[in-house]
């Protein structure tokens, strides 16, 4: 398998898991404070939102290029 193959492959199933999860979310930690034996700390909550036209473009590009980007001998 070639690298052409592989990033097609990998394009397609980026793109497939964009359209069904339709984003993701992470925990990023902003502040941490420690007064003597208490400690606080801020944590926030991010989403990011896959669009759909990217994970159509994603799924095009990776189908265009495994269907034609292969025939190379």
């Amino acid at each position: 398998m070639n690298a052409a193959k592989l990033a097609a492959i990998v394009l397609i199933v980026a793109g497939t898991l964009g359209l069904v999860y339709g984003g993701f979310s992470y925990t990023k930690e902003t502040h941490k404070t420690q007064l003597g034996p208490i400690e606080f700390s801020v944590e926030d909550k991010e989403t990011v939102s896959i669009p759909v036209w990217a994970s159509v473009g994603a799924i095009a590009i990776g189908s265009l290029v495994l269907l034609l980007g292969g025939n190379k001998r």
